[in-house]
């Protein structure tokens, strides 16, 4: 017997139904779907796409996951046919979030679909924070103070961009740049337009198509105090920032008075 052959078996009895049943919706005869719950054969990709269909779970989960596990109905499903697993919870019952390791981090973009790799994760619990599913990312960077490299941002799982609130801020993995925490300003047709805290780097946009997935900040976790002279540095960049628009204006001057001539 193979995961997939436990999986498809487990689904039909869930839903209550007959071999003869479940054949006759995937359009075969039910000696031949018999074989493939019983693991004698493996069904050919276009018919394997078919059954991921009608039991609406996804092929990657069909076939890697053991999903007696875990509740089907409370999976996140996401539009590429990718899952996010259920909620899960410590021994006082308490619901934990997964740690992306600080080491770790840029092989995130690598297993952030593979149901391995996120159930290797370690796992803590923040009592304060229910009713949804979160994930700890590490913070890269200076450019949301007061996160600075040693601390997580704590994300809320967020299912489309439809939900994103302007002003407030969150984490977005994307194909570019990996795990990036910035606050949300608006949409602009096919992107979206973020910024940093830190007044030093501006405002860009980020293509639909590039975005993986979106957590809301929901919480930070800092190993170490943020002193006061760490906000020093920041400043340094905006004195750097300022001059660099300087510059600009007077470049800008100087062109000018040199087309009038």
């Amino acid at each position: 017997m193979s995961i997939f052959s436990n999986n498809i078996r487990f689904l039909r009895d869930k839903r209550e139904l007959s071999q003869q049943s479940v054949a006759n919706e995937l359009s075969i005869s039910r000696v031949r779907y018999s074989k493939y719950e019983n693991g004698v054969s493996e069904p050919p990709i276009e018919l394997l796409i078919k059954i991921s269909k009608y039991f609406h779970v996804s092929i990657d989960l069909l076939v890697s996951v053991d999903i007696r596990k875990y509740p089907v109905e409370d999976m996140l499903k996401l539009p590429d046919n990718r899952i996010v697993l259920p909620v899960a919870v410590d021994d006082l019952g308490n619901d934990t979030i997964e740690i992306i390791p600080q080491k770790a981090s840029m092989g995130y973009l690598e297993g952030y679909s593979d149901v391995g790799y996120i159930e290797s994760l370690q796992r803590i619990a923040l009592p304060f924070l229910t009713n949804g599913k979160y994930r700890a990312f590490p913070a890269d960077g200076d450019s949301m103070p007061p996160f600075r490299n040693g601390s997580y941002i704590v994300g809320k799982y967020v299912e489309g961009i439809d939900e994103l609130k302007p002003g407030k801020t969150y984490v977005f993995i994307t194909l570019n740049d990996g795990i990036t925490y910035k606050r949300f300003k608006e949409k602009k047709g096919n992107t979206i337009c973020v910024s940093a805290d830190n007044s030093f780097y501006e405002p860009y946009e980020i293509p639909f198509e590039e975005i993986v997935e979106i957590w809301q900040y929901a919480s930070g976790i800092f190993p170490e105090d943020f002193e006061p002279g760490d906000y020093d540095n920041y400043n340094f960049k905006e004195m750097f920032r300022e001059l660099k628009q300087n510059i600009k204006q007077l470049d800008k001057k100087v062109s000018g008075r040199r087309k009038s001539k």
